[in-house]
């Protein structure tokens, strides 16, 4: 015999366990049950690559043959070779060549340490047996949340119906608002026009008082005027006496001549109490009557003003533009504060100030007639009346909004994520409270104060193909300094509870959260099933 053929013959792995059952299964050392039919006995071998075809014996012989350690399934020979670990009564595996009969127990068969001389003690039952208990309590969970979720599902369902039922509803009052908006609008506009008509009416005749009582009261002033300025009490009023005015100057150059004085009587030398008339309409916003010219007071210079040099000045030490601003509104306060100190002191109103005094005095427009009240209180009526149904067809265009949202929402294939809308969830750290808001945002707020920071947006679901709706990401929250806008990635998984068990920055400004729903629960296997999905006879 061979020292291939030998080899081969020690390295015929025993009988396999896998539960109560037991099952004679011939293959090399290191091969799993899939790729069996590989290693065919007393056949060529070819490499699992197609690389070359080499005889059985030269399978797990120490030595590698082909590319791809094929043929060395189980031993250390081939330096990208594995090693596939039975572990009978646990999950089986593979551990890379290398580690084969290196000391170290990696399968829990101790299968990779056939000839190393370790001490392996074989765990897999134990491991086994955990791992049954670990998968039994999920499976439990997954009952339970799975039960949960076609309560939610039979939910949304009854609520969508009742959802449509009601958008159908408020579609329908919403025809009828719209034909109420618009009798009352045109309602209101019939009301509007004749307040709006009474209103002018109104304003108009107040308008004309004023002006009548405007003109009595020029034309007193002006008779008035023509009595102080006819000194002689001639019945004319002089070039000369005019001149005595010398606020009067048409120029304002501070000399008023008896040219300009002469041009103000339009060339003549006097005018009597008729002509004065049009001489009053060109000098009545300069005049300052007689009784109050001598009553402005001396304004004398203070004793510090006249005691400084003329050079010590604010002007000297600063140019113009570069007063500091502070003590330009100082000095303008001080300006005010001078106004504020003249006493009992009035500056003589020129005739100007003293119309609009006149205006002051005519008082407040009076009341409107009865009848002009009727027509506005009408109006109002109709504006009230108007302005309430438009509000309420504006509320009931948000509720159709709202509704066609909700309905053409993607809360999942069977609505079963529809009870997590309008609700939010939140998880404390140590320094931050965050808040989750299914479709709606991620926030984030320290605990001891500071503003809260949007972590992203409602964006879509992101999961893998085949479970698109087991992540959900978030986009477009605060921009981070220097950096992008924040986002949050939401995974999801299967409980019966639902709650926010985890959040962490993996990379800056991206944020990652762990969600608890019974929402994603599928329907569990059997035990039996769950536990030999990872099994090999």
């Amino acid at each position: 015999m061979s020292c291939r053929c030998f080899l081969l013959l020690l390295l015929l792995p025993p009988l396999l366990c896998v539960g109560v059952s037991a099952v004679e299964v011939h293959r090399p050392r290191g091969v799993p049950l899939s790729k069996r039919q590989f290693y065919e006995e007393g056949k060529p071998f070819t490499c699992l690559d197609g690389s070359r075809t080499i005889s059985f014996d030269w399978v797990n012989d120490d030595y590698c043959d082909c590319q791809d350690g094929s043929d060395e399934p189980g031993t250390a020979a081939c330096p990208n070779g594995s090693f596939h670990c039975t572990n009978a009564g646990f999950r089986p595996g593979f551990i890379p060549s290398s580690r084969i009969n290196d000391g170290i127990c990696d399968c829990c068969d101790t299968t990779d340490e056939y000839n190393s001389g370790a001490a392996c003690q074989n765990t897999c039952r134990e491991l086994g047996r955990k791992e049954r208990e670990s998968v039994q309590k999920m499976a439990e969970i997954a009952k339970e949340g799975f039960v949960i979720k076609q309560q939610l599902i039979q939910e949304a369902k009854s609520d969508l119906e009742d959802k449509k039922f009601k958008l159908a509803d408020v579609q329908a009052s919403k025809k009828d608002l719209e034909v109420r908006v618009e009798a009352l609008r045109t309602v209101k506009e019939t009301a509007e026009q004749p307040e709006k008509e009474a209103k002018e009416r109104h304003l108009k005749a107040w308008e004309d008082l004023k002006e009548v009582v405007r003109m009595e009261k020029d034309k007193a002033k002006l008779a008035e005027v023509f009595l102080e300025l006819d000194d002689d009490a001639d019945g004319f009023v002089s070039v000369a006496e005019l001149l005595s005015h010398s606020e009067l100057d048409p120029d304002s150059d501070g000399s008023f001549t008896e040219a300009e004085a002469q041009g103000l009587f339009g060339g003549v030398d006097q005018v009597d109490s008729v002509a004065f008339e049009s001489v009053w309409n060109n000098i009545k916003e300069k005049y300052i009557s007689e009784s109050n010219a001598g009553t402005q007071p001396v304004v004398e210079t203070p004793p510090e003003e006249m005691s400084e040099p003329v050079s010590d000045n604010d002007s000297d030490q600063y140019p113009e533009d570069d007063i500091p601003e502070d003590e330009e509104e100082e000095d303008d306060e001080e300006e005010e504060d001078d106004d504020s100190d003249e006493g009992d002191y009035k500056v003589p109103p020129t005739t100007k100030t003293q119309e609009k005094k006149d205006d002051d005095d005519e008082g407040t427009m009076p009341p409107f007639n009865q009848e002009t009240q009727n027509l506005i209180d009408a109006a109002q009526k109709a504006r009230d009346e108007f302005d309430v149904a438009e509000r309420a067809l504006r509320d009931v265009d948000d509720q159709i909004k709202n509704l066609e949202k909700e309905i053409s929402f993607d809360f999942g294939p069977s609505a079963e994520f529809a009870y997590l809308y309008n609700q939010c969830y939140e998880l404390s750290t140590s320094e931050y409270v965050y808040r989750f808001c299914p479709f709606n945002r991620v926030s984030q707020k320290p605990k001891y104060g500071g503003s809260e920071t949007n972590l992203g947006s409602w964006g879509s679901w992101a999961g893998p193909e085949d479970n698109i709706y087991s992540v959900m990401k978030y986009e477009h929250g605060t921009g981070c300094w220097q950096g992008p806008s924040r986002s949050t990635t939401v995974k999801l998984t299967c409980g019966k509870e639902t709650v926010v068990t985890s959040t962490s920055e993996p990379s800056r400004c991206e944020y990652q959260m762990e969600f608890i729903t019974p929402a994603v629960c599928q329907d569990p296997p059997s035990l039996d099933s769950v536990l030999h999905k990872h099994e090999e006879l």
